[in-house]
């Protein structure tokens, strides 16, 4: 489903406060997305780990498969 959007006029005086606001969306946006991947990379190295025996593989492959996913959907 795609979402289609709308542009509506900003009267002049409220066009910092709308541009406050999209800088401020933004800068969350990309620190969300950074701490995806941050978090996605970790959980890849700790299933890598626990992999390491044949026991921990039961967790640790499912781990770094989280942890895959979890870092492509940061980047993409």
């Amino acid at each position: 489903m795609t979402t289609i959007k709308q542009h509506h006029h900003t009267p002049w005086f409220l066009w910092p406060f709308k541009a406050l606001w999209v800088l401020l969306t933004t800068i969350v946006e990309m620190v969300g997305r950074f701490v995806a991947i941050v978090l996605g990379l970790v959980l890849m190295l700790a299933g890598f780990l626990v992999s390491l025996t044949v026991i921990g593989a039961i967790i640790g492959i499912p781990l770094f498969i989280i942890g895959a996913l979890l870092t492509l959907k940061g980047i993409f």
